[in-house]
């Protein structure tokens, strides 16, 4: 059966001005392009440094086994992901590709959840943003101002840099990553040669997991929500030269870069605190006390790659994600408002601007919590950012999980000729399977409060995105065949 998706334009009722939809800027973004906005998306400075304490505490000193566990988990879906984008590539990414696969009511339900959950996930590097520049100016200055103040500064810098162009804020978050690359590989080979003496392999060795699979188990989580990002390059299949090939390629050269690269920061943090896990439960930010003991005064340069790294996930974070709700736009799967273009930038605006707000009214919503709860004191950033991410992981794991379920689905239905029991069977089955893990333990009762109602949170979420998918597709019946209808390589 042909794939109904490469026909190209969409009837002439679907665009948001009731003519041929809106596309964005075709072919501008090389391999490269999209491969640096993967990495500067999954923030590996920021993720590590405000994930890594958690995670060591709960996996143990053996915790680079468990990011090497995550980092095959994550590259299972990267397969996924690079399959459906060599078939369809769409700057709709996974809405389009559950959406081709079990129809239009599931297409709304994914694009409900896929941007909420990105937008709850987004207000967690919003809000830490301004929380590290507050720790950062306090620690070397003194001064104490609002986390607030500098969170709606670097935003709106952001925001700026995103209505510019692909290109320009593209180029900008690679710079960033490579700032904060740079940065964490000079400390973590510092902390390294500094404790040459002390060297061990414990932190590879199973046997020194704490409570062994049960905590690699408990840990992969965490491990995992540190490559959150890495399916960024898909939703910039229709801005990419050559999607089919390059969106795959960007997607498994970034988890591989990512993996190799937390391995060395986690072995060179555990080595920086002589493998005393409770003095590095203990620290706020391990990597940067590591620092600090290693490089003393020029420990500020790690302090640097936190900013770069914190702007990096902003501008590409947002850039990627708010395509998707763009995407549903266009096609009618969300209101038309999202699916307008700039005409000169060819940006698309409106997702933009609507996803920043929204996630910052997610943080004043939040913060207006901690102040009317029972402790009545102000938001903490760092708390938040973990309390927001799992939320969010929450609805963004449901995603994935779909997506791994849809693949074997998608290339029977639609490519039977280019079916291959490995690719599109054994490794989405294998990948779902992994995904049952983190939200078995993101979700399973008797965690502490707000943990404890994020799992009834989610629940609420899905059904009513499947409410009001199901009156949607009832009064629009032709949206069955505007799913995916844009491919990204067709004009």
């Amino acid at each position: 059966m042909p794939d109904p998706g490469a026909v190209g334009p969409l009837p002439p009722t679907s665009g948001p001005v009731g003519g041929a939809p809106q596309r964005l800027r075709g072919g501008v973004l090389g391999m490269a392009d999209i491969a640096a906005a993967t990495m500067a998306n999954v923030g590996p400075a920021m993720s590590f440094f405000f994930g890594f304490a958690f995670l060591a505490t709960t996996a143990g000193i053996a915790s680079p086994l468990t990011i090497a566990a995550a980092g095959v988990a994550v590259a299972l879906l990267g397969n996924t992901l690079a399959e459906f984008s060599r078939a369809h590539p769409s700057a709709g990414s996974f809405i389009t590709f559950v959406g081709k696969t079990f129809g239009p009511v599931s297409a709304v339900t994914t694009a409900l959840l896929a941007g909420l959950g990105y937008i709850i996930a987004m207000a967690s590097v919003i809000a830490i943003s301004g929380g590290f520049v507050q720790i950062t100016l306090h620690h070397y200055t003194g001064v104490d101002l609002p986390w607030i103040i500098w969170t709606l500064l670097l935003t709106g810098l952001a925001v700026v840099l995103m209505l510019r162009g692909i290109v320009v804020s593209t180029k900008w978050a690679g710079y960033f990553f490579g700032v904060e690359m740079l940065v964490l590989v000079v400390v973590s080979v510092a902390a390294i040669v500094e404790h040459r003496g002390n060297l061990s392999a414990d932190p590879f060795l199973p046997d020194h997991i704490t409570h062994g699979f049960r905590g690699l188990a408990a840990g992969f989580p965490l491990a995992v929500y540190l490559f959150v990002g890495w399916e960024n390059s898909a939703a910039l299949a229709e801005e990419t030269e050559n999607p089919r090939r390059n969106v795959g390629r960007a997607v498994f050269s970034s988890v591989a870069i990512m993996t190799v690269s937390y391995i060395l920061f986690a072995y060179a943090t555990v080595t920086g605190f002589g493998y005393d896990l409770q003095r590095l439960g203990d620290s706020a930010i391990p990597f940067i006390d590591v620092a600090h003991h290693t490089l003393g005064a020029l420990a500020v340069v790690a302090y640097i790659g936190g900013l770069t790294s914190t702007l990096g996930v902003l501008i590409a974070g947002i850039n990627s994600q708010a395509r998707l709700i763009f995407n549903a736009g266009r096609e009618g799967l969300l209101p038309s408002f999202f699916g307008y273009v700039h005409p000169t930038r060819r940006t698309p605006n409106n997702a933009i601007v609507t996803f920043t707000v929204t996630s910052l009214l997610i943080i004043g919503g939040w913060a207006l919590g901690h102040l009317l709860g029972s402790d009545g004191g102000p938001m903490n950033p760092v708390v938040f950012f973990t309390e927001s991410s799992s939320l969010g992981a929450i609805l963004i794991l449901l995603v994935y999980l779909a997506s791994n379920i849809a693949l074997p689905l998608y290339y029977r239905r639609y490519r039977p000729q280019e079916f291959r029991t490995v690719r599109h069977l054994v490794l989405p089955a294998i990948g779902a399977l992994s995904i049952l893990v983190p939200l078995y333990y993101l979700a399973k009762p008797g965690q502490p409060a707000p943990y404890n109602w994020f799992p009834y949170a989610a629940l609420a979420a899905l059904l009513a995105a499947v409410g009001y998918a199901t009156l949607l597709v009832r009064r629009d019946p032709g949206l069955a065949e505007r799913v995916g209808s844009v491919v990204a390589d067709v004009e």
